[in-house]
């Protein structure tokens, strides 16, 4: 084995993401009519790195996932959109709630030792948050004192709208840290190129971020990383229930999204020690240069970090074959020395951005949403309910029962907020109540339940989905990360989530408790429910919100 791995890290080492995007286009060209004339070959890879969606009816095997791999051959299809990540079941962790979330950032800040990088909408400006900056510097200074190695690389990424909102704000919390660490620390803030000229002079702060922001929510420490729909603020510390996931000790996965921020931080305003913002030498601006220009540059630099990935997962595959026979005796010898493979999981990352030409998220969803049978269960979550049309009809016209959560209005994150804002809980409970009124008018009450969570002094953020296959007591896949399935997470922000597949009885056990811990503080929608005082919805609310719901 020692001769192949050689060669698999010398190969790696070769394919960087500038590369891929190089690869991709010549691969196009010129082993197209060679695709055609051998059929399968490694070059397979020219419409694998494309994006193009499949046939519906053609499944092909992915790479790595073997017909043996039981459930996960369900949705061995995801490879066709997203790289798949195999990884033991037991280094996955769900997290149940915003301290534990808090704790887990903080503890694993203080002992980083090669590189920490979060992505989030913002940074608060409250005490909780400046522990954690703290937590930070701390990990800076220990990582300058001599025989300690490398020193530790901070990488944060933020929108720059709600970055940048108020006089004390996400950029004066992290300025002193670029002023003492400016060796170690990188601070981006993505700007949305839909918001330029005219349009960016007349909209006042907060409404500029209806626009588009970034809404990756990422946190990682050297191998280890948090994925969640939290972002880095108190109330997601204390009361504002999300959801959290840990996969730990996972390197490639750690990898893939270090490189996915730092691919978005790349193409995003530098914040600088002075508080000044530039972009790095040759990128194009964001609002000030062409916008064809700025998305047909980002899309490029993002999708080479997938595509990379997804091209050494296929060499990969065809060096399997070549090394099958070797393995064959590892594996016997392996068994008799009662060693198996734990990898029992694989993670497949979900990027969704749209504004940039990305929509490897959607596809996957939408697929998703009409994959089970009638037998299956699907649990579906979010904090604001504003399924695109496209998630809605397919809901509707599935097979699947489908049970899906949403925020009552008093736990709705706008709620009590002053202005228009105060009137966005009524918006979303008008849509709540034309999905209900198409669930009845189509028949599907018995297929299609809508629940509302409650709880008091408590917000609702939670969002993602369980999946379970029929005749199964546990749920085999969740999707976990920042998209919320409405207009704004498809069409106008940044997101990733993670697509967790796995035949691990104790994660498979998790996940199932965390999706009836939240349904517990439930109640099903009725038509009684519509009825309640703070369900009431003002005319001008009904005929605002077919405009926009596409901004929230």
């Amino acid at each position: 084995m020692a001769a192949p791995m050689a060669w698999r890290r010398l190969v790696y080492s070769v394919y960087t993401p500038a590369f891929a995007g190089v690869f991709t286009r010549i691969s196009d060209r010129f082993f197209r009519a060679r695709d055609r004339r051998k059929g399968s070959s490694v070059l397979l890879l020219a419409p694998l790195l494309a994006e193009a969606e499949p046939a519906p009816h053609c499944v092909p095997r992915s790479a790595g996932l073997k017909e043996t791999d039981g459930l996960l051959t369900q949705f061995q299809w995801m490879a066709e959109h997203a790289p798949g990540f195999r990884v033991p079941g037991t280094n996955i962790h769900i997290l149940s709630s915003p301290s534990q979330f808090y704790q887990a950032i903080k503890s694993r800040i203080k002992t980083a030792e090669r590189r920490v990088v979060m992505a989030s909408l913002y940074l608060g400006t409250g005490q909780l948050e400046q522990e954690l900056v703290d937590c930070v510097e701390e990990a800076l200074a220990r990582s300058q004192q001599p025989g300690d190695g490398p020193a530790l690389q901070v990488s944060i990424l933020l929108d720059y709208m709600r970055g940048s909102r108020g006089r004390q704000n996400s950029r004066t919390m992290l300025l002193p840290l670029l002023q003492r660490y400016a060796s170690q620390m990188r601070v981006s803030l993505y700007h949305t190129p839909d918001l330029r000229g005219l349009l960016r002079l007349l909209m006042p702060q907060r409404f500029n971020e209806t626009i588009g922001v970034q809404h990756i929510k990422v946190y990682l420490f050297d191998d280890s990383v948090i994925i969640s729909g939290a972002n880095l603020s108190d109330s997601y510390f204390t009361n504002r229930q999300d959801r959290y996931v840990l996969l730990e000790n996972c390197k490639e996965v750690a990898d893939f999204f270090a490189s996915l921020v730092g691919a978005v931080g790349d193409v995003s305003l530098q914040l600088h020690p002075d508080d000044s913002v530039s972009m790095l030498e040759g990128r194009v601006h964001p609002y000030n240069g062409n916008r064809k220009e700025f998305s047909a540059s980002a899309r490029e630099h993002i999708m080479g970090v997938v595509n990379t990935a997804r091209l050494r997962q296929h060499l990969s595959h065809h060096w399997q074959e070549e090394e099958q026979a070797e393995r064959k005796k590892e594996q016997q010898e392996d068994e008799e020395e009662g060693e198996e493979d734990d990898r029992d999981t694989w993670v497949f990352p979900l990027v969704q951005m749209k504004p940039l030409g990305i929509n490897m998220d959607e596809q996957v969803t939408q697929r998703l949403l009409t994959k089970g049978g009638a037998d299956a269960t699907v649990f579906l979550t979010s904090g604001y309910f504003n399924l695109t049309r496209a998630y809605m009809r397919l809901v509707l016209g599935a097979a699947a029962d489908y049970r899906i959560l949403t925020a009552s209005p008093e736990v709705n994150g706008f709620y009590g907020a002053k202005g228009v804002a105060g009137a966005i809980p009524a918006a979303y409970v008008h849509i709540a109540r034309q999905f209900y009124g198409n669930v009845r008018r189509l028949g599907q009450q018995e297929r299609v339940h809508l629940y509302e969570y409650h709880r008091p002094q408590w917000t609702f953020h939670a969002k993602g989905l369980w999946f379970y296959l029929g005749g199964q007591d546990r749920p085999c896949l969740t999707l976990i990360g920042s998209p919320n399935f409405g207009y704004r997470s498809v069409h106008r922000d940044l997101e990733a989530q993670i697509a967790i597949v796995t035949e691990n009885r104790e994660l498979r056990a998790q996940l199932q408790e965390e999706h009836e811990r939240l349904y517990q503080r439930s109640s099903e929608v009725s038509l009684a429910t519509f009825e309640r005082p703070e369900c009431f919805v003002k005319l001008w609310v009904k005929l605002v919100t077919p405009v926009l719901k596409n901004f929230f």
